[in-house]
């Protein structure tokens, strides 16, 4: 079996514009969200929110996911991009060592107010922090070192640094070329949820460019926004520490 390099991120957090560069390597078959797909419209649905009648896909499950990326991984080298509260219900050493691990964090006063504008009724379960600390935690336990972490701030910062310290890490070769990509890309292509519309500004863009770090204001938010904000930031905090620097 070829290499399946798990990238595990939350939602909101720049990963499928990470996943978008990782497609214009061309080396690599780039898969986006599987299992989150299986999460929301597989035929069993497991998010919070799911009420009879919504979209579902008979045949769809996590088992026939991972049957479909080992199937692809027969084939050539795979990058998934994918969120690990979807699936740590099956998390087992075996399961895990099929995968070169990596992470991408973001800091969740930027996540949580994107997703509270995207769906004000998000749940705290759909979020994702504890589970991406909990998988974090795990590997470590599990091979003697943390899997390596890359920031979002950092990324948006120094694409090119950064990358390469990903590319290093994961033990893949840096492609510069990657970086950059004309505008007019089609995520729904890619995108199983709601026909990619949450990429409008990916679809636009041009590559992955420096970008002036920003902050937000929790200030005007609910005070259910605000609570999820502060049981989230530990597990960020803790991710954050071991974050790779160019």
């Amino acid at each position: 079996m070829h290499k399946i390099i798990a990238l595990w991120a939350v939602p909101r957090s720049t990963s499928t514009a990470f996943e978008w560069m990782m497609r214009q390597r061309g080396d690599l078959d780039c898969l986006h969200e599987p299992f989150g797909e299986a999460w929301y419209q597989g035929e069993v649905p497991l998010w919070h929110r799911y009420r009879p009648g919504e979209v579902t896909t008979p045949g769809l499950t996590l088992e026939t996911v991972w049957t479909d990326i080992q199937t692809r991984a027969q084939a050539g080298p795979v990058f998934i991009k994918d969120f690990p509260h979807y699936i740590n219900h099956i998390w087992d050493a075996d399961f895990l060592s099929h995968f070169t691990h990596a992470f991408l964090i973001r800091d969740p006063a930027k996540t949580i107010t994107s997703m509270n504008d995207k769906w004000p009724d998000f749940h705290e379960g759909e979020v994702g922090f504890p589970e991406q600390r909990a998988l974090f935690d795990l590997l470590w336990a599990l091979n003697g070192t943390p899997p390596p972490v890359i920031d979002s701030d950092d990324l948006l910062e120094d694409p090119e640094a950064m990358t390469r310290a990903f590319c290093r890490a994961v033990g893949i070769s840096f492609i510069k070329e990657a970086l950059t990509w004309e505008p007019g890309g089609d995520p729904s292509e890619h995108s199983w949820w709601d026909g990619g519309s949450f990429h409008a500004n990916l679809a636009r863009s041009t590559g992955l460019r420096p970008q002036v770090r920003k902050y937000v204001s929790l200030v005007d938010l609910p005070d259910r926004v605000k609570q999820v904000h502060r049981r989230m930031k530990p597990h960020y905090d803790q991710l954050y520490a071991h974050r790779l620097t160019p």
